[in-house]
């Protein structure tokens, strides 16, 4: 047994600290308001610093704070090394990076480098045809009355945008307030390299790289057909993508103690192995998982399947050698919503995403609210909706002749705002958010779901991810095991996690019905506080069971 734990140890000593951690992210706007203008700020995220702790979080992904017009929420820059004033200072960035420190908690900021915002210094200069900051950017004359190419954007219609100033088009792959950088230009690879360094010198941890896999276009040709995304193929994870990521690597992020984690759009396992083979990112975010319940595209919805997760998960978990695992984020639907259930069985599959989130191979990263099992928004029209993303989308619908209520169905199942509503700290007004107005509409089932009610509740599902992620923390097979699928059907998940002759067995049941799971093991947890297993998963149980 000596020999066993000793084993245990040494393969636990072999992770980076990013490896062994909990990521928390926090997306600032609607996280905590501390002086009552309807905006979350860093002061409020300040003042739950001690519940994070608490709650076993190790590092906290910050979502952009920088100087921006809002656009898209903070993803459109137009001051990389500010804080926007609606969240503070940077004297409250400082204190929020030593009071973080204080806990042991590390900070990994946005990287979104892909585009800046329109109103950034950069493109306001680059506008005139002789500014040194012309070729930061892509601009190009027309075709006529036409767009340089026929490529379109990811939030919808053409990723060109005409500058009657400038008279000519500028690239944009997403809103035309975010216009492309232009890697071909090395000044902008030096300002990045700047950039990372005047963060990484703040005492930053590491950064989540905002869809770096595109930010280097082998051409502009046009695009060949495809419903959505022409000219995707001249852009998605090109040769010289990973080339500005190996500098980055050697000239910046080697002579840090930090990690990066990819926002890889459609990546696939190959992909994956290629970003992190070389050390050019430490693990990326894969998307495959969140098709369990999309048609083709996230904003036509199906049915469910707990097979195709399930399958998608186990590919990535035994293609890719470490794994970025969430189920949520700020551009994704509540989990909860989406995988469990909202109803009788809200709690119990709750805390069975919270067992299926901790015992993958991978960092886990949770997403500000899931710990209480927050839900999508119960919005009734567009005039709630803040996302940019989402009214474009609902105006392309329109021009397609979409009929309103169908029109609504997309947006209610799959808009940003699902995970953007204010964390619902308690009962009171505005669930705790704010004193005063709220930016978006807080939803209204916070009297039910807070963290007040959950948080010296030891039953509630706020104390079982403490319990899960504690066990992960003590837990060298959880933190370095590896991964073995075990049973993958309509109903029933089971994986193993073994790290020399220690084995822990995963049984996870995504169904409103009993089902027969004839397994053997000590209980270890289990989000219907069994103590032992006879064989039979009761609905939406998740066992962790010891096998030897």
């Amino acid at each position: 047994m000596q020999q066993l734990e000793k084993a245990a140890k040494e393969a636990g000593k072999m992770l980076k600290w990013w490896q062994e951690r909990v990521v928390y992210q926090i997306w600032p706007r609607s996280f905590q308001d501390s002086n009552g203008d309807g905006i979350g700020d860093l002061q409020g995220i300040i003042a739950h610093l001690d519940e994070l702790k608490d709650l076993g979080v190790g590092i906290i992904w910050l979502s952009p704070v920088y100087p921006s017009p809002n656009a898209d929420y903070g993803y459109d820059i137009s001051d990389y090394t500010g804080i926007n004033p609606e969240f503070g200072t940077m004297e409250d960035m400082d204190q929020l990076i030593a009071e973080a420190a204080k806990r042991d908690i590390k900070i990994v900021m946005d990287l979104v480098i892909n585009h800046t915002s329109d109103q950034h210094p950069w493109f306001q200069s680059s506008r005139e045809k002789n500014s040194p900051y012309r070729d930061y950017y892509i601009w190009r004359p027309g075709r006529g009355k036409r767009p340089p190419n026929n490529w379109g954007s990811f939030f919808g219609g053409p990723a060109w945008e005409y500058d009657p100033h400038s008279g000519e088009y500028y690239l944009h792959l997403f809103a035309k307030n975010q216009p492309d950088l232009n890697y071909r230009n090395p000044k902008v690879l030096a300002e990045v390299k700047d950039i990372l360094r005047f963060w990484l010198n703040k005492g930053i941890a590491g950064f989540r790289c905002d869809v770096i896999n595109i930010i280097w276009k082998s051409s502009l040709e046009n695009g060949r057909w495809r419903p959505a995304l022409k000219g995707l193929e001249h852009y998605l994870s090109q040769e010289g993508c990973h080339r500005i990521l190996q500098e980055l690597r050697r000239e910046i992020f080697d002579h840090y103690d930090c990690f990066t984690v990819g926002e890889t759009v459609f990546v696939t396992t190959q992909m994956a192995r290629d970003f992190l083979g070389q050390g050019e990112l430490d693990m990326v975010f894969s998307f495959e998982h969140m098709g369990a319940d999309e048609l083709l595209i996230k904003w036509f919805k199906r049915r469910f399947s707990p097979k195709r997760l399930a399958r998608a998960l186990t590919k990535w978990q035994l293609e890719v050698p470490w794994n970025a695992n969430y189920l949520e984020n700020h551009d994704q639907p509540r989990s909860v919503s989406r995988f469990g259930h909202e109803g009788e069985f809200w709690e119990q599959s709750a805390k069975l995403l919270c067992v299926l989130l901790l015992t993958l191979k991978g960092t886990p990263f949770i997403y500000q609210g899931q710990e209480i099992g927050m839900t999508n928004f119960d919005y009734t029209s567009m005039e709630q909706i803040r996302d940019i993303e989402s009214h474009n989308v609902y105006q392309l619908a329109k021009r397609l002749g979409f009929p309103p209520g169908l029109r609504w169905k997309l947006i209610k199942a799959s808009s940003r705002d699902n995970a953007r509503t204010p964390v619902q700290w308690n009962g009171g007004p505005n669930a705790g958010f704010t004193t005063g107005k709220p930016w978006i509409d807080v939803n209204s089932n916070y009297t039910k779901i807070n963290m007040e009610s959950q948080l010296n509740d030891p039953n509630s599902i706020r104390s079982f991810y403490k319990k899960m992620i504690a066990l992960r923390r003590e837990s060298p097979v959880l933190k370095a095991g590896d991964f073995e699928p075990v049973a993958i059907e309509e109903s029933l998940f089971a994986f193993r996690r073994k790290l020399e002759r220690e084995s822990l067995l995963v049984l996870l049941n995504f169904t409103q019905a009993a089902v027969a799971a004839p397994y053997r093991g000590q209980v270890v947890i289990s989000n219907y506080d069994r103590t032992s297993y006879g064989g039979r998963l009761e609905p939406f149980e998740a066992v962790v069971l010891r096998e030897n």
